[in-house]
């Protein structure tokens, strides 16, 4: 029943007993309406619909899988969710498996030097424990696998960081010096003001030497090519580092987006009058969703990448699984929701 159906009973009970002495309540004239018994439903039809069902969920997810953003997102999900939960096991069985070996060390030196110990099922961890740690190694293995293969898959990143270098050469060829007293005059430019333009040039940059040195370790890991192995921990070490200055400098555009963002006239937001309040409210609605789930993904990869920049590493796997595993979430529940039909 809503807030206000309960009010306006409330209230009408109210008068109509405002004016009879205190005692003991009026008992209601009509008889109370049994509440109707929800109609259960028969198995036959859940069995019967059980298909239907998993050939739609099955359907959505081959459409997940139809571009390589959609199967990187999707790997990436897996990735990071089995390694969180590998993770999770592993310290859920710890304790028993610290209590079982106290106890066995506890009796070991309870016994003479002579004893000789006989081990059987009782003295190891409970069933339990040990299915938690058989479905923990299956499932960091499986995460394994999953990394590999996304690692596979960006050996052909360089060939879009080229359409991309492309797309930033032709537009700064393409300005004129006219372009440029304009942008000093109205404080932008036609196709995105100076800063923007830095900032894309650098997070290329950063993503070209990444990338470049991630394809020549893993190519040497596998025999393809020939670095030793330590040349290949360091290429590996600063990938990372140049992955965390992508970070950072993206982390930057975004707050630089949203103050350029504010900073917009009432005109510039009405497009000269040519967009009603609605559809700028849904505009900026949008926007703002996009922007807040792009920053909090960088926010979660920002330790990641300094974790993965040092050689000890800063991050225990649990935080490792956990902090990978937002952007995972984000990005599937965005290609689930743009793939539904």
């Amino acid at each position: 029943m809503s807030s206000t159906a309960v009010n306006s009973s409330s209230t009408a009970t109210a008068t109509a007993t405002s004016d009879l002495p205190s005692g003991d309540p009026v008992p209601s004239s009509e008889a109370p309406v049994p509440a109707p018994k929800p109609k259960p439903i028969p198995i036959r039809d859940v069995f019967a619909a059980a298909p239907s069902n998993v050939d739609a969920f099955l359907a959505h997810v081959q459409r997940c899988l139809q571009t390589p953003s959609g199967i990187d997102s999707t790997l990436l999900f897996l990735c990071y969710t089995s390694r969180f939960g590998a993770s999770v096991l592993e310290s859920l069985t710890r304790p028993a498996i610290q209590r079982s070996a106290r106890q066995l060390l506890a009796l070991a030196a309870s016994l003479p030097p002579s004893a000789t110990l006989v081990f059987t099922a009782k003295a190891l961890p409970s069933h339990g424990a040990a299915i938690a740690l058989a479905l923990a190694k299956r499932l960091r293995a499986f995460s394994t696998l999953l990394s590999d293969a996304r690692t596979f898959l960006r050996l052909w990143g360089l060939l879009s960081m080229y359409f991309w270098l492309r797309r930033l050469v032709l537009r700064w060829r393409t300005q004129s010096p006219k372009d440029d007293a304009a942008v000093e005059k109205k404080g932008k430019e036609k196709g995105g003001d100076r800063m923007e333009a830095a900032i894309s040039w650098v997070q290329l940059a950063t993503c070209i030497v990444f990338q470049s040195l991630e394809n020549g370790a893993y190519l040497s890991s596998k025999g393809v090519m020939g670095w030793s192995p330590a040349a290949q921990g360091k290429a590996y070490l600063w990938s990372a580092r140049f992955w965390a200055a992508f970070v950072g400098v993206e982390i930057g555009r975004l707050f630089y987006e949203s103050h350029k963002r504010g900073k917009r006239t009432r005109a510039e937001k009405f497009g000269d009058g040519t967009k009603t309040a609605a559809e700028v409210e849904r505009e900026e609605q949008e926007w703002g969703d996009s922007w807040r789930k792009t920053l909090v993904r960088n926010l979660a990869w920002a330790p990641l990448t300094v974790h993965w920049s040092t050689t000890e590493g800063i991050l225990g796997e649990m935080a490792v699984g956990a902090l990978a595993s937002i952007p995972g979430v984000i990005q599937i529940r965005d290609l689930w929701r743009k793939t539904a039909e």
